[in-house]
């Protein structure tokens, strides 16, 4: 393998592929690659894939296309879990050179003896029962924030999803190792920490160790000013979670992301989730007597196989009582492998996407009542370098995005701000005060 030459990673999915796409980027730079914009003729492509969705297929070809087109000699690397899950498919796709699974997209490097075009794809892809071991991970490249891996796999089997099949057991390191991966990151000049994983509330269930003994101990590392938990799930967000975070942590913010999916109890018990709607409404309500600023986001899936006009109502109507702030919506599409597919009784496409807009419209409306209960207070906000058409963008504590005129010295700083009125964007227009030293 011939070093000193480009490498470029394009990401399909959410923050933890992310996460793992940038430590893997750091492998390579630090074996002698020039890392390269995806358009820039590079010599190999790396493509880490997502198999959430429904056009996971369809993605990866249209990017391996692109690949071909910015460089028709370039090598085509394909990882992830899509790679996991359909290797031979890829394998199909022309100008796939290598596909590697779960196992061996971390050792990627030595998985390349050339970079010479292939005839036909290589595959090197283990059984996911064989995926044991945890592989830390943390993102790079943008100043202000890091997503921070400290959990992988998944144990639950909700009858939706494919994640179980694709990244195998839950597992993680010990506290200790997770700590000194924080520190890397704190040696840098990045300000804030998101933590992801797959089900990261369930961080040390096989040992003496919890999930918040982390975020306590997160809490004491110098030099991060910000944590923030991307997703947890209802029946593992803990009182005792939820009332350090947003009283007693120092660097915990009022922030949190809450999966529902589903308003209705049949449903939830069809999808094969681990509490009901009431255990879900008492989570917020506890967040909201601590802390009534707080933001709360909430995954929901509408069209599962048998959900009726009624199940659906009956999540609308959930929806629309709960204290939250906005929704991730998500229309069901059938997964192979999965138990859902079985079940019968599946939702007419056509149906699918009219209850998708209608929570849409919900959405909007949710997060506007909660921009609007914001107007008038003094928050600090952590401002990004994007200069978007003359204006830069921040996240206050609690997720409101501030918006204020581009000036390269507000970049990666902490300002405080008092938030004015919500442009016609739904952004939150801001005045500034005065820098703060978190």
């Amino acid at each position: 393998m011939n070093q000193y030459k480009k490498v470029a990673f394009y990401t399909l999915g959410c923050k933890l592929n992310f996460s793992e796409t940038s430590t893997i980027g750091r492998t390579f730079q630090e074996a002698g690659f020039a890392k390269v914009d995806f358009d820039d003729s590079p010599d190999i492509f790396v493509i880490n894939t997502c198999s959430v969705t429904e056009n996971a297929d369809k993605k990866c070809r249209q990017l391996v296309k692109r690949a071909m087109k910015s460089n028709p000699e370039g090598f085509v690397a394909i990882i992830g879990c899509f790679a996991q899950l359909k290797p031979t498919e890829i394998s199909e796709i022309p100008g796939v050179d290598i596909v590697l699974g779960a196992n061996e997209k971390f050792n990627i490097l030595e998985h390349l003896e050339s970079l010479d075009k292939k005839e036909s794809a290589v595959i090197s892809n283990e059984s996911i029962k064989e995926t044991k071991d945890f592989v830390p991970a943390f993102s790079m490249g943008d100043r202000t924030r890091s997503f921070l891996k400290v959990q992988d796999g998944c144990d639950y089997f909700c009858t939706f999803c494919t994640i179980p099949l694709a990244r195998g057991k839950s597992r993680n390191a010990s506290i200790e190792s997770t700590i000194n991966e924080a520190k890397k990151i704190a040696e840098t000049d990045i300000k804030e920490v998101v933590l992801t994983g797959v089900n990261i509330g369930d961080f040390g269930q096989n040992g003496n160790e919890n999930f918040f003994g982390l975020v306590k101990e997160l809490d004491k590392v110098r030099g991060i000013d910000r944590f923030r938990i991307s997703s947890i799930e209802p029946n593992l967000l803990s009182d005792e979670i939820i009332s350090y975070c947003l009283s007693d942590a120092a660097r915990f913010v009022p922030h949190f992301h809450i999966p529902l999916q589903s308003g209705s109890n049949k449903l939830l018990k069809a999808m094969r989730r681990k509490y009901e709607r009431e255990l879900f409404a008492d989570r917020v309500n506890q967040i909201k007597s601590i802390r009534p600023d707080a933001c709360i986001g909430v995954d929901v899936i509408v069209g599962f196989p048998g959900e009726t006009d009624a199940d659906f109502m009956e999540t609308v109507d959930f929806l629309k009582d709960l204290d939250i702030s906005y929704l991730h919506i998500f229309t069901y599409s059938e997964r192979a492998n999965t138990t859902a597919i079985k079940l019968g009784d599946p939702v007419p496409m056509s149906v699918r996407k009219q209850r998708s807009q209608q929570l849409h419209i919900l959405s909007n409306k949710k997060k506007r009542a909660f921009y609007e209960g914001n107007i008038g207070r003094t928050e600090v906000v952590l401002f990004e370098n994007e200069n978007n058409d003359g204006y830069m963008y921040g996240f206050t504590s609690n997720y409101v995005k501030i918006k204020t005129p581009f000036n390269e010295e507000l970049t990666n700083t902490f300002q405080k701000i008092s938030m004015d009125e919500i442009d016609r964007d739904g952004l939150m227009k801001c005045t500034l005060l005065e820098p703060v030293t978190v």
